[in-house]
């Protein structure tokens, strides 16, 4: 089910923004100009839908410091609310803060948790909404797989999502089909090159057709690929970044390693040789070309670390990529937002600050509700 909109309110430097997806995304903006914030709101929904709501919160400081700190409406509520608009079906997700005691002795050691204020699945209709799911705060009503409204049968853990509690899916075949969506979504924003690195080292490796999130899996996934995955595309996309280099995965009693066979060189250049530039490169290459490309694929910055000659060639990976998936991609890079733009016909948008808040450029500010 790809993304039709993505709407977001009160968090971090997003006061309310919406935004209409197509299959190849781009957002550019300067750095604090709120990238990354909109990325790690849909990351939000696939951490929610693996129970993973809290931690990935309290990771970003904690649900106080991820709200909206701007000015707000008096008497309102202080609300993180992401929400997404797909072909059949559109999903909310509302969040607030753990409410403070005053009471001595009492003071809540995980004040810090969100608490899932409401939680809304509506399916698309002649052009109205049916409510398919309802939560306000422990408590939930849905519809069945007959179309009855039923009581969730559990009081619900406020910092996690309904996604996440749903004890019989098969009951409930639109929410189960919206957790399983969401958890196949995939996303790369950091991949660990330093020293100590998994990837600069041999590991042990099974067939890796998803590529970890760090990377840590390089030379497995790198293998796979070259084994029931597109191994003609892997070696354009070497022979486009590093003119004349080849690829080699060596496999030592089970052992995986990576290794860039370099002209001029008489030896190949090993995983721990490699500049953090080579390996990001090659870590996108892996996730770019997966044997099993997601619905979705979001990629934070993926010029991080990379020479401005690389752009060209991780624009056309990008574009690949878009064949199979619908793809998100964030970036200060105007040559790799160019590239991609040329090739898919996709219209960047462009984020700017105004008055601490994220906007897109040209567009009219919305009104908070």
């Amino acid at each position: 089910m790809p993304i039709q909109r993505l709407r977001i309110a009160g968090y971090r430097s997003v006061r309310q923004l919406s935004l209409e997806l197509g299959p190849m995304n781009v957002i550019v903006g300067a750095n604090g100009s709120g990238k990354t914030n909109l990325y790690r709101a849909l990351f939000l929904l696939a951490a929610a839908a693996e129970g993973r709501l809290a931690r990935t919160l309290a990771e970003e400081g904690g649900t106080p410091s991820v709200m909206w700190a701007g000015p707000r409406q008096k008497h309102k509520p202080v609300r993180l609310m992401v929400e997404v608009e797909m072909a059949e079906l559109v999903y909310e997700l509302s969040c607030g803060i753990v409410p403070f005691d005053p009471t001595p002795p009492v003071v809540d050691p995980f004040c810090l948790d969100p608490e899932v204020k409401t939680e809304h699945l509506w399916a698309i209709s002649g052009g109205r909404k049916v409510v398919l799911m309802e939560r306000k705060d422990r408590t939930a009503f849905m519809r069945d797989v007959e179309g009855k409204r039923v009581t969730f049968p559990t009081e619900l853990w406020s910092a996690e999502s309904v996604l996440d509690q749903l004890g019989e899916p098969h009951r409930f075949p639109r929410l189960s089909e919206v957790q399983r969506t969401f958890s196949a979504w995939r996303f790369y924003h950091h991949f660990r090159t330093d020293p100590d690195a998994p990837m600069r080292h041999p590991r042990v490796g099974v067939r890796t057709p998803v590529l970890a999130h760090d990377g840590a899996d390089l030379a497995a996934a790198l293998q796979t690929i070259l084994q029931i995955g597109d191994g003609r595309a892997l070696a354009r996309g070497i022979e486009d970044a590093f003119p004349g280099a080849k690829l080699e995965v060596r496999s030592e009693e089970g052992r995986f390693s990576v290794l860039l066979h370099m002209p001029g060189l008489s030896r190949p250049m090993a995983a721990a040789e490699l500049s953090d530039g080579t390996l990001r490169y090659l870590c996108l290459l892996a996730a770019l070309l997966s044997p099993r490309p997601p619905e979705f694929l979001a990629l934070n910055e993926p010029e991080t670390s990379l020479h401005p000659d690389l752009m060209a060639p991780l624009g056309k990976l990008i574009q690949n990529a878009a064949r199979f998936s619908q793809v998100w991609v964030t970036t200060h890079s105007e040559a790799l937002a160019r590239g991609i733009a040329q090739a898919t016909r996709c219209e960047p948008m462009y984020l700017v600050k105004q008055d601490g808040a994220t906007r897109v450029e040209g567009s009219a500010e919305e009104e908070p509700e």
